[in-house]
Protein backbone atom coordinates (compact mmCIF):
# COMPACT_ATOMS: atom_id res chain seq x y z
CA UNK A 1 0.00 0.00 0.00
CA UNK A 2 1.17 3.64 -0.87
CA UNK A 3 2.11 6.37 2.21
CA UNK A 4 -1.05 8.47 0.11
CA UNK A 5 -2.92 5.45 0.80
CA UNK A 6 -2.60 5.19 4.14
CA UNK A 7 -2.90 8.37 5.13
CA UNK A 8 -6.19 8.30 3.27
CA UNK A 9 -7.20 5.55 5.49
CA UNK A 10 -5.88 7.40 9.09
CA UNK A 11 -7.91 10.19 7.59
CA UNK A 12 -10.73 8.65 7.24
CA UNK A 13 -11.16 7.43 10.52
CA UNK A 14 -11.98 11.24 11.71
CA UNK A 15 -14.31 11.55 9.39
CA UNK A 16 -12.11 13.68 6.61
CA UNK A 17 -11.81 12.77 2.59
CA UNK A 18 -8.57 13.22 1.57
CA UNK A 19 -9.40 13.02 -2.32
CA UNK A 20 -12.02 15.19 -1.54
CA UNK A 21 -9.54 17.94 0.32
CA UNK A 22 -7.06 17.39 -2.79
CA UNK A 23 -9.60 18.54 -5.25
CA UNK A 24 -11.47 21.15 -3.53
CA UNK A 25 -7.57 23.12 -3.16
CA UNK A 26 -7.13 22.91 -6.45
CA UNK A 27 -9.98 25.06 -7.97
CA UNK A 28 -8.74 27.75 -4.87
CA UNK A 29 -7.53 30.64 -6.93
CA UNK A 30 -4.82 32.28 -4.43
CA UNK A 31 -3.04 35.55 -6.04
CA UNK A 32 0.66 35.49 -6.78
CA UNK A 33 1.96 39.04 -6.08
CA UNK A 34 4.38 40.19 -9.34
CA UNK A 35 6.52 42.52 -7.18
CA UNK A 36 8.60 39.64 -5.33
CA UNK A 37 10.62 39.48 -8.60
CA UNK A 38 11.77 43.26 -8.93
CA UNK A 39 11.89 44.41 -5.12
CA UNK A 40 8.81 46.52 -5.86
CA UNK A 41 10.28 49.12 -8.22
CA UNK A 42 7.86 48.81 -11.61
CA UNK A 43 8.77 49.86 -14.98
CA UNK A 44 7.31 53.37 -14.78
CA UNK A 45 9.29 55.47 -12.78
CA UNK A 46 13.53 55.41 -12.31
CA UNK A 47 13.37 54.05 -8.84
CA UNK A 48 16.45 53.85 -7.41
CA UNK A 49 14.81 53.28 -3.24
CA UNK A 50 11.39 53.37 -2.59
CA UNK A 51 9.21 55.67 -0.82
CA UNK A 52 5.76 56.73 0.64
CA UNK A 53 6.15 53.96 3.94
CA UNK A 54 6.94 51.49 1.60
CA UNK A 55 10.73 49.38 1.71
CA UNK A 56 12.47 46.56 0.48
CA UNK A 57 15.98 45.59 2.02
CA UNK A 58 18.30 43.04 0.43
CA UNK A 59 20.49 42.85 -2.70
CA UNK A 60 20.96 39.69 -3.62
CA UNK A 61 21.75 39.56 -7.54
CA UNK A 62 19.12 38.62 -10.14
CA UNK A 63 16.41 40.96 -9.88
CA UNK A 64 14.12 41.00 -12.77
CA UNK A 65 14.94 44.68 -14.89
CA UNK A 66 12.42 44.10 -17.44
CA UNK A 67 8.84 42.78 -18.35
CA UNK A 68 10.40 40.00 -20.18
CA UNK A 69 12.43 39.42 -17.45
CA UNK A 70 9.87 39.51 -14.34
CA UNK A 71 7.38 37.36 -16.94
CA UNK A 72 10.25 34.60 -17.22
CA UNK A 73 10.44 34.37 -13.81
CA UNK A 74 7.17 34.31 -12.59
CA UNK A 75 6.72 31.51 -15.11
CA UNK A 76 9.25 29.45 -12.91
CA UNK A 77 7.55 29.84 -10.45
CA UNK A 78 3.83 29.29 -11.56
CA UNK A 79 5.68 25.94 -12.97
CA UNK A 80 6.81 25.07 -9.06
CA UNK A 81 3.26 25.64 -7.39
CA UNK A 82 0.28 23.78 -7.08
CA UNK A 83 -3.13 25.29 -7.18
CA UNK A 84 -4.81 27.82 -9.20
CA UNK A 85 -2.80 30.77 -9.69
CA UNK A 86 -3.80 34.53 -10.36
CA UNK A 87 -1.52 37.04 -11.10
CA UNK A 88 -1.63 40.36 -8.96
CA UNK A 89 -0.17 43.44 -10.70
CA UNK A 90 0.88 46.94 -9.54
CA UNK A 91 -0.16 50.03 -11.62
CA UNK A 92 3.48 51.04 -11.38
CA UNK A 93 3.71 47.50 -13.89
CA UNK A 94 2.43 49.44 -16.81
CA UNK A 95 4.74 48.81 -20.44
CA UNK A 96 5.17 51.49 -22.36
CA UNK A 97 6.24 51.01 -25.96
CA UNK A 98 5.80 52.58 -29.27
CA UNK A 99 2.85 50.64 -30.29
CA UNK A 100 1.07 52.22 -27.45
CA UNK A 101 2.57 55.90 -27.46
CA UNK A 102 5.21 55.66 -25.18
CA UNK A 103 5.10 56.47 -21.33
CA UNK A 104 2.53 58.60 -19.58
CA UNK A 105 2.17 59.21 -16.10
CA UNK A 106 -0.03 57.34 -13.75
CA UNK A 107 -2.81 59.62 -13.70
CA UNK A 108 -2.79 59.15 -17.87
CA UNK A 109 -2.40 55.07 -17.62
CA UNK A 110 -5.26 53.12 -19.67
CA UNK A 111 -5.53 49.50 -20.82
CA UNK A 112 -3.37 49.70 -23.78
CA UNK A 113 -0.20 49.71 -20.96
CA UNK A 114 -1.31 46.22 -19.51
CA UNK A 115 -2.06 44.92 -22.81
CA UNK A 116 0.78 42.47 -22.57
CA UNK A 117 -0.25 41.18 -19.20
CA UNK A 118 -3.42 40.28 -20.72
CA UNK A 119 -1.84 38.30 -23.02
CA UNK A 120 0.75 36.71 -20.29
CA UNK A 121 -2.32 35.57 -18.52
CA UNK A 122 -4.03 34.40 -21.38
CA UNK A 123 -1.61 32.19 -22.11
CA UNK A 124 -1.35 30.25 -18.69
CA UNK A 125 -5.03 30.59 -17.79
CA UNK A 126 -4.60 33.01 -15.01
CA UNK A 127 -6.89 35.41 -13.51
CA UNK A 128 -5.49 39.05 -12.50
CA UNK A 129 -5.65 41.52 -9.69
CA UNK A 130 -4.80 44.82 -9.36
CA UNK A 131 -3.51 47.44 -6.82
CA UNK A 132 -2.75 51.63 -7.70
CA UNK A 133 0.45 52.79 -6.95
CA UNK A 134 0.36 55.34 -4.62
CA UNK A 135 4.15 55.50 -3.47
CA UNK A 136 7.55 56.28 -4.95
CA UNK A 137 6.35 58.81 -7.09
CA UNK A 138 7.30 62.41 -7.26
CA UNK A 139 3.66 63.76 -7.06
CA UNK A 140 3.82 62.20 -3.02
CA UNK A 141 3.67 65.51 -1.27
CA UNK A 142 4.32 62.83 0.84
CA UNK A 143 0.65 62.16 1.13
CA UNK A 144 -1.14 61.61 -2.15
CA UNK A 145 -5.22 61.28 -1.07
CA UNK A 146 -5.20 62.58 1.99
CA UNK A 147 -2.99 65.60 0.61
CA UNK A 148 -4.25 69.14 1.31
CA UNK A 149 -2.72 70.24 -2.09
CA UNK A 150 -5.55 69.76 -3.72
CA UNK A 151 -3.37 69.68 -7.26
CA UNK A 152 -1.76 66.31 -5.81
CA UNK A 153 -4.70 65.01 -4.34
CA UNK A 154 -6.29 65.17 -8.16
CA UNK A 155 -3.07 63.46 -9.87
CA UNK A 156 -4.10 60.83 -7.09
CA UNK A 157 -7.81 60.37 -7.59
CA UNK A 158 -7.38 60.36 -11.27
CA UNK A 159 -4.48 57.60 -10.90
CA UNK A 160 -7.28 55.85 -9.07
CA UNK A 161 -10.07 56.37 -11.56
CA UNK A 162 -7.73 55.11 -14.12
CA UNK A 163 -7.05 52.17 -12.13
CA UNK A 164 -10.80 51.26 -11.91
CA UNK A 165 -10.91 51.46 -15.86
CA UNK A 166 -8.20 49.21 -15.77
CA UNK A 167 -9.31 46.36 -13.43
CA UNK A 168 -12.96 46.30 -15.57
CA UNK A 169 -10.46 45.88 -18.82
CA UNK A 170 -8.69 42.99 -16.83
CA UNK A 171 -12.07 41.46 -15.51
CA UNK A 172 -13.62 41.62 -18.93
CA UNK A 173 -10.76 40.23 -21.26
CA UNK A 174 -10.01 37.56 -18.92
CA UNK A 175 -13.30 36.61 -17.65
CA UNK A 176 -12.56 36.39 -13.76
CA UNK A 177 -12.94 39.22 -10.84
CA UNK A 178 -10.49 41.56 -10.63
CA UNK A 179 -9.65 42.47 -6.81
CA UNK A 180 -8.42 46.21 -6.81
CA UNK A 181 -6.68 46.81 -3.47
CA UNK A 182 -6.34 50.61 -2.56
CA UNK A 183 -3.62 51.15 -0.01
CA UNK A 184 -1.47 54.17 0.70
CA UNK A 185 1.33 55.08 3.05
CA UNK A 186 -0.08 58.36 4.19
CA UNK A 187 0.34 59.63 8.15
CA UNK A 188 2.99 61.55 9.26
CA UNK A 189 6.09 60.57 11.33
CA UNK A 190 5.53 62.90 14.34
CA UNK A 191 1.67 63.87 16.40
CA UNK A 192 -0.34 65.44 13.84
CA UNK A 193 -2.39 69.01 15.24
CA UNK A 194 -5.07 67.78 12.85
CA UNK A 195 -6.45 64.07 12.21
CA UNK A 196 -10.07 65.05 10.91
CA UNK A 197 -8.48 66.70 8.47
CA UNK A 198 -6.68 63.87 6.51
CA UNK A 199 -9.11 61.28 6.80
CA UNK A 200 -12.19 63.60 5.89
CA UNK A 201 -10.17 63.94 2.05
CA UNK A 202 -9.31 60.45 2.10
CA UNK A 203 -13.10 59.12 2.24
CA UNK A 204 -13.90 62.01 -0.38
CA UNK A 205 -10.81 60.89 -2.90
CA UNK A 206 -12.09 57.28 -2.24
CA UNK A 207 -15.59 58.36 -3.05
CA UNK A 208 -14.28 60.30 -6.00
CA UNK A 209 -12.47 56.47 -7.34
CA UNK A 210 -15.14 54.81 -6.89
CA UNK A 211 -17.68 57.18 -8.24
CA UNK A 212 -16.00 56.00 -11.81
CA UNK A 213 -18.31 53.09 -13.52
CA UNK A 214 -17.71 49.61 -13.07
CA UNK A 215 -19.40 46.44 -12.54
CA UNK A 216 -19.03 45.21 -9.03
CA UNK A 217 -19.52 41.75 -10.20
CA UNK A 218 -16.36 42.11 -12.62
CA UNK A 219 -14.70 44.59 -9.92
CA UNK A 220 -14.13 44.05 -6.63
CA UNK A 221 -12.22 47.54 -4.94
CA UNK A 222 -11.03 46.75 -1.63
CA UNK A 223 -9.50 49.52 1.10
CA UNK A 224 -6.54 48.82 3.12
CA UNK A 225 -5.68 49.34 6.42
CA UNK A 226 -2.51 50.04 8.14
CA UNK A 227 -1.26 50.57 11.86
CA UNK A 228 1.81 52.45 10.68
CA UNK A 229 4.80 52.66 8.67
CA UNK A 230 8.29 54.01 7.53
CA UNK A 231 8.25 57.24 8.03
CA UNK A 232 4.70 57.78 8.94
CA UNK A 233 4.67 56.15 12.64
CA UNK A 234 2.91 58.48 14.70
CA UNK A 235 -0.25 58.74 12.53
CA UNK A 236 -1.37 56.80 9.87
CA UNK A 237 -4.71 58.02 7.62
CA UNK A 238 -5.75 54.78 6.55
CA UNK A 239 -6.48 52.86 10.07
CA UNK A 240 -8.33 49.65 10.55
CA UNK A 241 -11.17 51.91 11.99
CA UNK A 242 -11.52 54.32 9.15
CA UNK A 243 -11.05 51.42 6.19
CA UNK A 244 -13.57 49.41 8.24
CA UNK A 245 -16.38 51.75 8.46
CA UNK A 246 -15.94 53.18 4.87
CA UNK A 247 -16.28 49.46 3.53
CA UNK A 248 -19.21 49.06 5.88
CA UNK A 249 -21.04 51.84 4.48
CA UNK A 250 -20.54 51.04 0.70
CA UNK A 251 -20.92 47.84 0.36
CA UNK A 252 -22.49 48.13 -3.08
CA UNK A 253 -19.10 48.93 -4.60
CA UNK A 254 -16.38 48.13 -2.03
CA UNK A 255 -15.02 45.43 0.24
CA UNK A 256 -12.48 45.06 3.36
CA UNK A 257 -9.10 44.17 2.79
CA UNK A 258 -6.79 42.70 5.87
CA UNK A 259 -3.10 42.32 5.32
CA UNK A 260 -2.38 40.34 8.21
CA UNK A 261 1.37 42.30 8.89
CA UNK A 262 -0.59 45.94 9.49
CA UNK A 263 -1.71 45.56 12.66
CA UNK A 264 -0.32 45.00 16.47
CA UNK A 265 1.86 42.64 16.74
CA UNK A 266 -0.57 41.17 19.80
CA UNK A 267 -3.53 41.19 17.11
CA UNK A 268 -4.47 37.83 14.69
CA UNK A 269 -6.34 38.56 11.55
CA UNK A 270 -7.31 34.88 11.68
CA UNK A 271 -9.70 36.16 14.68
CA UNK A 272 -10.58 39.04 12.47
CA UNK A 273 -11.87 36.93 9.47
CA UNK A 274 -15.02 34.98 10.89
CA UNK A 275 -15.82 38.83 12.57
CA UNK A 276 -15.72 40.76 9.29
CA UNK A 277 -17.67 37.89 7.52
CA UNK A 278 -20.26 37.86 10.04
CA UNK A 279 -21.16 41.33 8.74
CA UNK A 280 -19.62 41.69 5.13
CA UNK A 281 -20.73 39.22 2.55
CA UNK A 282 -16.39 39.45 0.90
CA UNK A 283 -13.93 39.89 2.08
CA UNK A 284 -9.82 40.14 0.78
CA UNK A 285 -7.07 38.97 2.60
CA UNK A 286 -3.04 39.85 1.47
CA UNK A 287 -0.86 37.09 3.41
CA UNK A 288 2.31 37.77 4.80
CA UNK A 289 4.39 37.30 7.74
CA UNK A 290 4.89 40.28 10.30
CA UNK A 291 8.40 40.51 12.27
CA UNK A 292 7.27 42.63 15.45
CA UNK A 293 6.10 45.98 13.57
CA UNK A 294 7.04 45.03 10.24
CA UNK A 295 5.42 42.95 7.62
CA UNK A 296 6.22 41.74 4.04
CA UNK A 297 7.80 38.82 5.00
CA UNK A 298 7.67 35.33 2.91
CA UNK A 299 4.88 33.62 4.28
CA UNK A 300 6.36 30.91 6.26
CA UNK A 301 4.15 27.74 7.89
CA UNK A 302 3.75 28.83 11.28
CA UNK A 303 0.88 29.19 13.77
CA UNK A 304 -0.80 32.41 12.17
CA UNK A 305 -0.60 31.14 8.44
CA UNK A 306 -2.53 27.93 9.59
CA UNK A 307 -4.74 29.92 11.61
CA UNK A 308 -5.80 32.16 9.00
CA UNK A 309 -6.40 28.96 6.30
CA UNK A 310 -8.26 27.33 8.91
CA UNK A 311 -10.95 29.97 9.27
CA UNK A 312 -11.18 30.75 5.86
CA UNK A 313 -12.13 27.01 5.27
CA UNK A 314 -14.41 27.01 8.45
CA UNK A 315 -16.24 30.38 7.69
CA UNK A 316 -16.84 28.90 4.21
CA UNK A 317 -14.35 31.65 2.38
CA UNK A 318 -13.46 28.89 0.50
CA UNK A 319 -16.72 29.66 -2.35
CA UNK A 320 -15.38 32.96 -3.06
CA UNK A 321 -16.28 35.35 -0.19
CA UNK A 322 -12.74 35.33 0.74
CA UNK A 323 -10.40 37.00 -1.93
CA UNK A 324 -6.73 35.39 -1.21
CA UNK A 325 -3.49 36.88 -2.30
CA UNK A 326 0.31 36.85 -0.98
CA UNK A 327 2.34 40.10 -0.09
CA UNK A 328 5.57 40.11 0.18
CA UNK A 329 9.25 41.29 -0.65
CA UNK A 330 12.72 39.74 0.39
CA UNK A 331 15.34 41.09 -1.93
CA UNK A 332 17.82 39.29 0.69
CA UNK A 333 17.51 35.86 -0.91
CA UNK A 334 16.88 34.28 -3.93
CA UNK A 335 13.65 35.85 -5.37
CA UNK A 336 12.22 32.70 -7.07
CA UNK A 337 12.86 30.86 -3.77
CA UNK A 338 10.83 33.38 -2.00
CA UNK A 339 8.02 33.39 -4.41
CA UNK A 340 7.87 29.43 -4.36
CA UNK A 341 8.12 29.28 -0.52
CA UNK A 342 5.69 31.53 -0.03
CA UNK A 343 2.97 30.39 -2.26
CA UNK A 344 3.49 26.23 -1.39
CA UNK A 345 3.39 27.15 2.70
CA UNK A 346 0.05 29.02 1.93
CA UNK A 347 -1.32 26.44 -0.13
CA UNK A 348 -0.19 23.26 2.62
CA UNK A 349 -1.51 25.81 5.04
CA UNK A 350 -5.03 25.56 3.27
CA UNK A 351 -5.13 21.99 2.58
CA UNK A 352 -3.83 21.14 6.25
CA UNK A 353 -7.59 23.20 7.15
CA UNK A 354 -9.12 21.06 4.78
CA UNK A 355 -8.02 18.07 6.36
CA UNK A 356 -9.90 18.79 9.73
CA UNK A 357 -12.32 17.18 10.86
CA UNK A 358 -14.34 20.58 11.71
CA UNK A 359 -17.90 19.28 12.18
CA UNK A 360 -16.81 17.18 14.60
CA UNK A 361 -15.05 20.12 16.36
CA UNK A 362 -17.34 22.29 16.55
CA UNK A 363 -19.37 19.52 18.31
CA UNK A 364 -17.10 18.88 20.61
CA UNK A 365 -17.03 22.70 21.63
CA UNK A 366 -20.98 23.05 21.47
CA UNK A 367 -21.52 20.28 24.08
CA UNK A 368 -18.69 22.05 26.31
CA UNK A 369 -16.42 19.02 25.45
CA UNK A 370 -13.06 21.02 25.70
CA UNK A 371 -10.85 18.29 27.03
CA UNK A 372 -11.88 15.89 23.59
CA UNK A 373 -10.96 18.78 21.62
CA UNK A 374 -7.63 19.89 22.77
CA UNK A 375 -6.63 16.17 22.33
CA UNK A 376 -8.25 15.91 18.39
CA UNK A 377 -6.61 18.93 18.03
CA UNK A 378 -3.13 18.15 19.01
CA UNK A 379 -3.44 14.94 17.64
CA UNK A 380 -4.19 16.02 13.88
CA UNK A 381 -0.60 18.11 14.39
CA UNK A 382 1.40 14.92 13.71
CA UNK A 383 -0.73 12.86 11.43
CA UNK A 384 0.76 12.30 8.06
CA UNK A 385 -0.21 15.53 6.13
CA UNK A 386 2.79 15.38 4.57
CA UNK A 387 2.06 12.34 2.50
CA UNK A 388 -1.08 14.16 1.17
CA UNK A 389 0.47 17.19 0.22
CA UNK A 390 3.07 14.96 -1.73
CA UNK A 391 0.16 13.62 -3.57
CA UNK A 392 -1.68 17.26 -3.91
CA UNK A 393 1.59 18.15 -5.46
CA UNK A 394 1.71 14.64 -7.78
CA UNK A 395 -1.93 15.79 -8.40
CA UNK A 396 -1.36 19.52 -9.72
CA UNK A 397 1.09 17.98 -11.83
CA UNK A 398 4.69 19.80 -10.03
CA UNK A 399 7.56 18.69 -8.27
CA UNK A 400 7.90 17.88 -4.59
CA UNK A 401 9.33 18.73 -1.63
CA UNK A 402 13.46 17.98 -1.88
CA UNK A 403 12.71 18.08 -5.68
CA UNK A 404 12.05 21.81 -6.42
CA UNK A 405 14.86 23.59 -5.19
CA UNK A 406 17.07 22.15 -7.78
CA UNK A 407 15.22 23.94 -10.39
CA UNK A 408 15.76 27.59 -9.08
CA UNK A 409 19.87 26.38 -8.30
CA UNK A 410 19.56 25.68 -11.87
CA UNK A 411 17.53 28.89 -13.08
CA UNK A 412 19.87 31.29 -10.55
CA UNK A 413 23.36 29.87 -12.53
CA UNK A 414 22.02 29.92 -15.99
CA UNK A 415 19.82 33.18 -15.74
CA UNK A 416 19.87 35.49 -12.97
CA UNK A 417 23.37 35.09 -12.15
CA UNK A 418 24.13 37.18 -15.45
CA UNK A 419 22.16 39.57 -14.98
CA UNK A 420 23.84 43.11 -14.25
Amino acid sequence: MSRYLQAKEIYAKLGVDTDKAIQTLKSVPVALHCWQGDDVRGFDQKVDSLSGGIQTTGNYPGRARTPEELMADIDVVLKLCPGTKKLNLHACYAIFDDENGGWVDRDKIEPKHFKKWVDFCKERGLGCDFNPTFFSHPMCDPLTLSSPNEETRKFWIEHGKACIRISQYLAQELGQQCVMNIWTGDGFKDIPADRMGPRMRYKDSIDQILSEPFDFNLVKPCVESKVFGIGVEAYTVGSAEFTLSYAAMNKEKCIPLMDNGHYHPTEVVSDKIPALLTFFPEIALHVTRPIRWDSDHVVLLDDETKEIAKEIVRTGGLDGRVKIALDYFDASINRISAWTVGYRNFQKALLMALLSPDAKLKEMQDENNWTELMVVSEELKTLPFGDVWSEYCNACGVLNDGEWFQTVKEYEQEILSKRG
